[in-house]
């Protein structure tokens, strides 16, 4: 088929040696604590349904009838005929939560994050990410045509010294939580860096929404910051809400902004109506039933307990991501696929979405999750790992 199928070829080759190739788990069955393959029942410790909402049967309600009033598909582009009463109101909800003036629908986190920083950046200014950022802020702020630079993971000095180098137009950027680390950016210091050097600063929290603050409203909300410290705030509502889709929330100069140049929500189809419906109802549970992030606090703090008397290596987390440091890609792997040979799903982490030598087990919590579903995982691990 010619050179490029011979490309294509060895660079699969190659992931297969190296053991980095990917495969597709296809699920007969809802998220949820236990998942069906085929014909066997997993405990799944891989998804990001961080509060158990992905079937609940309220945001599955809200669904059917979002969809029975509005259709399935939204027809066309926000800006053409696809915005619809249920993504004005979805909007609205969100806006009001986050204690921002306003907030706009992208079809997706990756979406969002390219639309933003290419929409708000251009050549000369200066784009400022932790080095661990997620990809989706990464290729945007090399997209934006920006002058790009990474500082130390979560080091508001290291940070702050690059600031003070530059001048002009200036956007820092981090995740709020880490989504292969699972540790919490340290925002507060961020933010007085920012405030310092006339810096905005963006906080992507598709992994503290829902989870964080003591309404649930993230990483912002429990790192103390108002909408002045934080002027853009993304997040996903496809992990804690459980539906699909993000959001950007902040002033009226920002959203009115993106909504004329993102180029990745002009011309998109907008999100389905009923997945809109869904995710207000998934933020009324948010608001009304606290007891999930409780009960997932108490989880995260009963494994990391039994994690520590087994001895196993987690990184350093507080959040519903727990990360069991390996090392090796076919280590992790080999690990991953013992564990669900005893029926448990873990994803072993391999590069290049971690840096070479630190593959991980990512294991990740959930409130569906039991107290005897979490001893389950810790006795299974100890199992395992004793066996590598």
């Amino acid at each position: 088929m010619g050179a490029l199928a011979d490309r294509l070829g060895a660079g699969l080759a190659l992931r297969r040696q190296q053991n980095l190739y990917r495969r597709r788990l296809t699920l007969d069955c809802a998220q949820g604590p236990i998942v069906r393959l085929g014909d066997r029942q997993y405990l799944n410790f891989c998804s990001n349904d961080y509060l158990g909402l992905a079937a609940h049967p309220r945001v599955v309600a809200a669904f059917q009838r979002a969809a029975a009033d509005y259709g399935v598909g939204s027809g066309a582009s926000h800006l053409v005929c696809g915005h619809s009463a249920l993504h004005q109101q979805l909007e609205e909800a969100l806006a009001e939560f986050t204690g921002r003036p306003r907030a706009l629908l992208f079809s997706s986190g990756y979406m969002a994050n390219t639309g933003i920083l290419t929409s708000l950046l251009q050549r000369g200014d200066q784009v400022l990410e932790d080095r661990l950022n997620h990809a989706s802020l990464l290729d945007g702020g090399l997209h934006s045509g920006a002058r790009f630079q990474r500082f130390a993971h979560g080091d508001a000095a290291a940070l702050e010294r690059k600031l003070a180098r530059t001048d002009g137009v200036q956007l820092v950027v981090t995740d709020g939580v880490f989504s292969m680390d699972g540790d919490t950016a340290p925002l507060g210091e961020l933010a007085a860096a920012c405030a310092r050097h006339d810096a905005w600063l963006m906080v992507d929290d598709a992994h503290g929404f829902g989870v964080l603050g003591e309404r649930g409203a993230g990483s912002t909300e429990a790192a103390g910051l108002d909408h002045a410290a934080v002027p853009v705030l993304m997040a996903t509502l496809g992990k804690a809400l459980g539906t699909a889709g993000a959001f950007v929330a902040g002033s009226e100069l920002l959203i009115e902004t993106l909504i004329q140049q993102a180029r990745s929500y002009i011309y998109t189809t907008a999100l389905p109506p009923a997945v809109a419906g869904a995710s207000l109802e998934s933020l009324r549970l948010v608001q009304e039933e606290s007891w999930r992030r409780e009960h997932l606090g108490h989880l995260i703090r009963r494994f990391r307990r039994g994690a520590a008397e087994l001895g196993l290596p987690l990184l350093a987390s507080d959040s519903a991501i727990q990360p069991l440091s390996v090392g090796d890609a076919a280590a992790a792997l080999g690990l991953s696929e013992r564990l669900r040979q005893r029926g448990l799903l873990i994803s072993a982490i391999r590069p290049p979405t971690v840096p070479a030598g630190t593959s991980r087990l990512r294991i990740t919590l959930s409130a569906a999750h039991s107290d005897s579903q979490v001893d389950q995982l810790l006795e299974q691990l100890a199992a395992c790992w004793a066996g590598a």
